[in-house]
């Protein structure tokens, strides 16, 4: 979770583009938007006092103490919904790292984190993971490092660890209209340039934010290659656009 920038950087340099320390206090739009949808079922591990101290991808430095987790692709500053599966327990956590650093897990999160969650006596445990947009109460908290305590799951849907969630088909291109996959969207040009960089992808500008996309596509197999393409780099959530 806390591994060093240059470890991270090499193991995840995709998905490190999105690091952009301006992110951190971002407030995202109640529905989530282009994150909101995010939900997947998968491993969790944490870790405690032995990187306390450590700097994070956001620039912070790591409190064990605090309810945060490392996260691949959710934006840094945004929260989570963690489920255990065994417990039953849900919490809600800010993300403000990069990780983890095994491809077979999906999150890690901070030991008081675990330990609010029931799973801090294992290394791993299967857990549930829904991006929300928590209630300026409980987002106050969280960015203050506090906890909002157990709460009543809201995502229920179980997937299978052993496959990967399955997508959606791309949607039937309608007779003369094309479509764009949008892959991520920034607050900060250089993290969107060098994402867009690295897939040969275009940047679209508006009211400050800056879109990675690819595309135009004209036929839904080419689309549906370049998601598959850019999921297997972190990218599971991009969207499928149309271009006007």
């Amino acid at each position: 979770m806390r591994s060093s920038a240059r470890t991270i950087a090499l193991a995840f340099a995709l998905a490190a583009c999105s690091n952009s320390r301006e992110s951190v206090g971002a407030v995202f739009p109640a529905g989530g938007g282009l994150y909101g949808s995010y939900k997947d079922t998968g491993l969790a591990s944490w870790y405690g006092e032995e990187l306390s101290g450590g700097r994070t991808a956001s620039g912070e430095a790591f409190d064990p103490g605090a309810m945060t987790a490392a996260h691949r692709t959710l934006p840094l500053g945004s929260f989570a919904e963690v489920t255990s599966v065994e417990t039953g327990r849900s919490i809600l956590v800010r993300i403000n790292d990069r990780g983890p650093g095994r491809r077979d897990r999906m999150i890690d999160l901070s030991r008081a984190a675990a330990h609010l969650l029931g799973t801090d006596r294992q290394q791993i445990a299967t857990v549930r993971i829904r991006s929300i947009v928590p209630s300026s109460r409980d987002a106050s908290l969280l960015r203050a490092g506090k906890s909002v305590g157990v709460r009543t799951p809201t995502y229920t849907q179980a997937y299978s660890i052993d496959t990967a969630p399955t997508r959606e088909p791309v949607p039937a291109f309608a007779p003369g209209r094309r479509y764009v996959l949008q892959v991520a969207t920034f607050s900060n040009e250089g993290r969107a340039e060098a994402l867009a960089k690295r897939l040969d992808a275009k940047i679209v500008k508006g009211g400050g934010l800056y879109r990675v996309r690819i595309g135009p596509f004209k036929d839904a197999a080419s689309l549906q290659r370049a998601r598959d393409a850019v999921a297997e780099r972190g990218y599971g959530d991009a969207q499928v656009l149309p271009t006007d």
